[in-house]
């Protein structure tokens, strides 16, 4: 028999503000020894450009990722696809992808995936999961939400996603951004069904001193 097939995951990167969110959560999953299957949308491109500095650029990724957050990277690969390319192979059910985090979601992708529109590969992707009943996590970072961007969640979790806001914790006491990022990345990961020790777990308790 031959060797089992790595893992494969879609993880998709659109125009909201986060990109640390998303950067972490692909150095997660690829140090999980997982195929990520990559979608970047124009703003994503730029959002990663923007906030993380021009060697985060989308064709430098994985020599960011591996400065950023170490050699373990390496174990996974990246496939990346276009976002026009409505005939990439995780446009497809058949196409044995295990799931998606959509990191962060613009208000525009959530309303396409809302309605079902299908007019990119992000979009599509996501539809995939969706009529498949596969994991679909979708991270918005958007303050405040309108109704219709309110409603836009509801159809979403209606339909099986999984909305989880890039909400970060402080029971953790994060020092940095970048905890407040690890704490994103690893709800994500436990959401796709990975575990990870990217935070600590609630205890009952804030820090060592604290009263019981």
């Amino acid at each position: 028999m031959g060797a089992e097939a790595r893992p494969s995951f879609a993880l998709a990167i659109t125009g909201a503000s986060g990109a640390v969110y998303a950067a972490r959560t692909l150095a997660a999953l690829l140090s999980r020894a997982v195929d990520v299957e990559l979608v970047v949308s124009d703003y994503g491109r730029r959002l990663l450009r923007d906030e993380l500095g021009e060697d985060a650029s989308v064709e430098r990724l994985m020599p960011y990722l591996s400065s950023k957050y170490g050699a373990g990277v390496g174990a996974g690969s990246i496939v990346l696809h276009s976002n026009r390319d409505l005939g990439a192979t995780i446009a497809s059910g058949s196409h044995g992808c295990r799931g998606m985090a959509i990191v962060p979601c613009s208000m525009k992708t959530l309303a396409g995936v809302a309605h079902g529109l299908s007019r990119n590969l992000v979009e599509r992707a996501a539809d995939v999961m969706l009529k498949e009943q596969r994991r679909l996590v979708i991270v918005p970072r958007e303050t405040p939400m309108s109704l219709p961007q309110l409603r836009n969640m509801v159809l979403c979790a209606e339909a099986g996603a999984m909305i989880l806001p890039a909400m970060p914790a402080f029971y953790q006491q994060p020092k940095t951004i970048d905890d407040l990022a690890d704490f994103i990345a690893g709800k994500i990961l436990s959401a796709l069904g990975f575990d990870h020790d990217l935070y600590q777990p609630w205890t009952g308790r804030v820090g060592a001193s604290s009263s019981p």
